[in-house]
C-alpha cells in the first residue's frame, strides 16, 4: 500500500480527499502546516507528498525545498490556486513532479498521482544485478549467459560517464530495468529520473508533455506549463519506444542533444538544459530510417552507447534463476510460502520459446502462485500452451528421426550387403561434416570447433568421405 502525505490548511478540502485518497486503497497522513508536514515526513516512510502552496507559518516553497532535503527523490505534486501558479512553476523547476490547479479534476488528479508514485519507485527502488533470489530488494536483472555478462559490463561501464545511452530488445526484455540500473549507478544518481513513454502518450499531447508551453499556445493553454525535459534538468531522462516518436518531435529532441537547449511550446526562449538522455526501443531503427520514419542523425546521436538485451529464448540457462527469483518474489509480495517448483515444470519451462521474454515469464509465475495451493508448481499448474509449445517440438524432433529412420530403412532393403554398422556411421558423420562445412561456409577451423573435434582429425575425415567444401562469396 502506498504511502501519501496531503499538506493544505484548507480543513474541509484536505479531509475530504483524504478519504477519497483512503477509498482508493492508499495509506494517508495529514497536516494543516508546513511545520507538521515535515514532521510528519521525518517520521514516516511515504511515497507522495500532496503540497498546497498558501500555508499559514512556512509557505508551500519553504515547506517543498525542507522536503527535498529530508529525501530528494520523494516526489511531490503541488496544488495551487490560479493566484500562485507561477510559485508552482518554479516548484517544479526545482524539482517538483508536477503541478496542478484548485479546483481539480478528481480523474486527472488521482492519474498524477499514481504516475507520481511509479516515478519515485522508479528513482527509489533499487535494481540490482544478478544477486541470489534470496538476497533482493526491490528489482532485479538475472541472469549467468554470456549475453547477460556483456550487458553488465555495458552497464558498469555507461554508468560512470554521461554519454547517451540507446537501449534496444523486444518487448519484455527488461530494457527499463536496464536504464533504472544506468541511472542508480551513475554520476546523476541523486538527481530525478522521470520516463516518458513515447507510445502511451497521445501524439497531439507529447511535445506539450515533454517541452512544455507558454500561456495562450492553444485552447485551454491558460498558465505557462513546464515539461518533463525542464523539470528533469541536471537529472536523466528515458525515452520509452523513442521508435514511435513522430518525426517533428525527433527533431526537437536533436536539438537538446546537440544544443543543451529546449523550447516551449509557443514561445520563442531558448532555454538551456542538462540532462542525461536514455533511449529505448523494441523497433528496427534502421529499416525505420530506410522507409522514412526515423532520422538518421538522431539515430547516430542516440547510439553513442548501444546495449542490445538478448531475447529469453536465446538465454535459456538463465530460466532457472530467473524462476527462482520470481517465485521468492512473488511468495514474499502474497505473504505464502514459496512452493517451488517441480523438475517437469521447470524443463517445460526451459523449452518453451517465450514470446513475451521475461515479463511473459514473470506473469505466468505470479498468476500461478496465486492460484497456487501450497504444493510445489506442477506441469498442470502451468498455461497450456506451454505444454503445447513443447509437443510441437518434440513433432519436429521425431519428424527429422523418422527423415533418418526412412533413409537406414532404405538401404538395409536395397543394399543389404554394404549396409554394416561401420558403413551407417561413416555416411551419418559425412552428412554432419559437409552440413557443418556449409554452416561455416568452408572455414575448416571453425568447422572443427563446431564439431568439438581436432583440426587434422577433421581433414583426415573429409579425405575419407571425398567432401567437397564450397564457399559462398558475399556480393
Amino acid at each position: 500500500m502506498n504511502t501519501i502525505l496531503v499538506i493544505d490548511d484548507d480543513d474541509q478540502l484536505r479531509k475530504s480527499f483524504c478519504k477519497l485518497l483512503k477509498e482508493e486503497k492508499y495509506a494517508v497522513f495529514s497536516a494543516a502546516s508546513g511545520e507538521a508536514g515535515i514532521e510528519i515526513a521525518k517520521e514516516v516512510t511515504l511515497d507522495l507528498v500532496i503540497l498546497d502552496m498558501r500555508l499559514p507559518g512556512i509557505n508551500g516553497i519553504e515547506t517543498f525545498k525542507r522536503i527535498k532535503q529530508l529525501d530528494s527523490k520523494l516526489p511531490v505534486i503541488i496544488v495551487t490556486a490560479f493566484g500562485t501558479t507561477q510559485i508552482a512553476i518554479e516548484a517544479t523547476k526545482m524539482g517538483a513532479y508536477d503541478y496542478i490547479l484548485k479546483p481539480f479534476d478528481i480523474p486527472e488528479m488521482l492519474s498524477l498521482i499514481q504516475q507520481a508514485i511509479e516515478a519515485g519507485y522508479s528513482m527509489r527502488s533499487p535494481v540490482t544485478v544478478d544477486a541470489l533470489p534470496e538476497k533482493q530488494s526491490g528489482d532485479a536483472i538475472i541472469g549467468h549467459s554470456k549475453s547477460m555478462q556483456l550487458v553488465y559490463k555495458s552497464i558498469g561501464r555507461v554508468s560512470q560517464s554521461d554519454a547517451t545511452v540507446l537501449i534496444r530488445g523486444e518487448s519484455g526484455t527488461g530494457k527499463e530495468l536496464v536504464a533504472r540500473a544506468i541511472y542508480q549507478h551513475g554520476i546523476r544518481s541523486d538527481q530525478s529520473f522521470l520516463i516518458i513513454n513515447c507510445v502511451a502518450i497521445p501524439e497531439n499531447l507529447l511535445e506539450s508533455e515533454l517541452f512544455g508551453y507558454e500561456k495562450g499556445a492553444f485552447t485551454g493553454a491558460t498558465q505557462r506549463h513546464i515539461g518533463k525535459i525542464e523539470q528533469a534538468h541536471g537529472g536523466t531522462v528515458l525515452l520509452d519506444e523513442i521508435g514511435d516518436m513522430p518525426l517533428n518531435i525527433q527533431a526537437k529532441i536533436l536539438r537538446l542533444l546537440q544544443e543543451k537547449s529546449i523550447e516551449r511550446l509557443g514561445g520563442d526562449e531558448t532555454i538551456p538544459v542538462d540532462v542525461r538522455i536514455i533511449a529505448a526501443t523494441n523497433k528496427n531503427l534502421e529499416k525505420a530510417i530506410e522507409d522514412g520514419q526515423f532520422r538518421e542523425d538522431l539515430y547516430f546521436r542516440l547510439k553513442v552507447v548501444t546495449i542490445q538485451l538478448p531475447r529469453l529464448k536465446d538465454r535459456k540457462e538463465d530460466i532457472d534463476g530467473l524462476v527462482s527469483y520470481y517465485l521468492v518474489k512473488y511468495s514474499n509480495e502474497l505473504k505464502i510460502e514459496n512452493p517451488g517448483i517441480q523438475k517437469e515444470a521447470l524443463d517445460l519451462l526451459t523449452r518453451y520459446s517465450w514470446p513475451g521474454n521475461i515479463r511473459e515469464l514473470s506473469n505466468l509465475l505470479h498468476k500461478v502462485l496465486i492460484f497456487n495451493r501450497g504444493a510445489p508448481i506442477s506441469p498442470a499448474d502451468l498455461d497450456p500452451k506451454i505444454n503445447t509449445d513443447k509437443k510441437r517440438e518434440d513433432f519436429s524432433e521425431e519428424a527429422d528421426f523418422n527423415i533418418v529412420a526412412k533413409w537406414i530403412r532404405k538401404r538395409l532393403s536395397d543394399k543389404p550387403e554394404s549396409s554394416g554398422l561401420d558403413d551407417f556411421v561413416d555416411g551419418i558423420a559425412k552428412i554432419v561434416i559437409s552440413e557443418a562445412l556449409k554452416i561455416t561456409n568452408g572455414n575448416r577451423s571453425r568447422a572443427a570447433k563446431l564439431l568439438r573435434v581436432s583440426r587434422p582429425t577433421l581433414h583426415s575425415k573429409i579425405d575419407k568421405f571425398n567432401i567437397k567444401i564450397r564457399t559462398e562469396i558475399s556480393k
